[in-house]
């Protein structure tokens, strides 16, 4: 390992030290000497600087002992990434980077280093692209995959944590939206409240076996590689429905033009090309949309706030 570290981006510093508040200044501080560890006990060299664009992980490019490189990831672990691992080894390269290591008590994983790694669709953040008519057919190379992908989970070593499952999520939309805070009642019109309860109850149910899906299926995490055209990379894995693949995707989409056309549109699109009900994807794709909004006010970003009232009216 070289004599220092390659530091963090420093808007992802920025991001995890204001995000997780105290528990995000402890793990800033412990990283150097995690990663420290972490190559000592897998053989590992970092051989080049961090990797940007991402939002609360040390992701850095290493040589293992036997001269082949990798990537070593540590994150800040939180309800979303808590299953990534478990994800990666479900998946066993078959569509996503493989997973060569993974460290219970840090979160960290080696992972295959996926080269050039361009992305397959560029995020600038919110409002998304996936939505604009010149993209529609790398929306339909990324449903291709997330079929792929979709797939019974699997015995996994000890250690390695469950995954966290859509029923959970749609739990806590429950209270979320039946007794909203007051700055989120405030800004939500009642009748976007009542939809979201009325959807909750429809996917309180899944609509067929629990399969390993994903929460955040935008094209930035679909990646170019050697061994496969495009893998996967950075899954947020679930245990859900099929239809769950479609909220997140769904949502973005709506962003570029949040009108109830193009709404109807994106999600009869993308529920033909995952190949599940466009019932259920349009409800998840709703309700991804009202979370986003309840995140909004509580981050106090008004543009984003707006965006996401206009989606989910739209998806209403």
């Amino acid at each position: 390992m070289p004599k220092s570290l390659p530091t963090l981006p420093p808007d992802v510093a920025e991001t995890i030290a204001e995000g997780f508040g105290e528990r995000g200044t402890v793990w800033l501080a412990a990283l150097s000497g995690v990663v420290e560890k972490l190559c000592g006990v897998w053989d590992l060299e970092v051989v080049g600087e961090t990797f940007g664009g991402g939002t609360h992980s040390w992701v850095a490019p290493v040589r293992r002992g036997d001269g082949a490189v990798a990537v070593l990831k540590v994150p800040v672990v939180d309800e979303e990434n808590f299953g990534e691992a478990t994800g990666l080894y479900c998946y066993g390269g078959d569509g996503a980077v493989r997973l060569f290591e993974f460290d219970a008590g840090s979160g960290a994983m080696l992972l295959e280093w996926a080269r050039p790694g361009t992305e397959l669709l560029r995020q600038p953040g919110f409002p998304s692209l996936e939505g604009r008519a010149e993209n529609i057919g790398k929306v339909e190379q990324a449903c291709e995959l997330y079929r792929r992908l979709r797939r019974e989970p699997v015995e996994v070593p000890e250690g390695f944590p469950g995954l966290p499952t859509a029923a959970g999520m749609v739990e806590e939309w429950v209270r979320m939206f039946g007794k909203p805070e007051a700055a989120v009642a405030e800004v939500i019109p009642a009748r976007l409240l009542e939809r979201a309860l009325e959807r909750c109850a429809e996917l309180a149910v899944p609509d067929g076996p629990l399969l390993v899906v994903n929460r955040d299926t935008h094209l930035g995490n679909i990646v170019a590689a050697e061994r496969e055209p495009w893998l996967l990379i950075d899954p947020k894995a679930y245990l859900g429905e099929a239809a769950f693949d479609a909220g997140f995707l769904g949502m973005i989409q709506v962003q570029s033009d949040p009108t109830p056309e193009h709404a109807r549109s994106v999600i009869a699109r993308t529920a033909a090309a995952l190949q599940v009900a466009p019932e259920r994807a349009h409800a998840w794709a709703f309700l991804r949309s009202m979370e986003e909004i309840v995140w909004a006010v509580e981050d106090e970003e008004p543009e984003d706030l707006r965006l996401h009232l206009a989606v989910a009216t739209a998806l209403a």
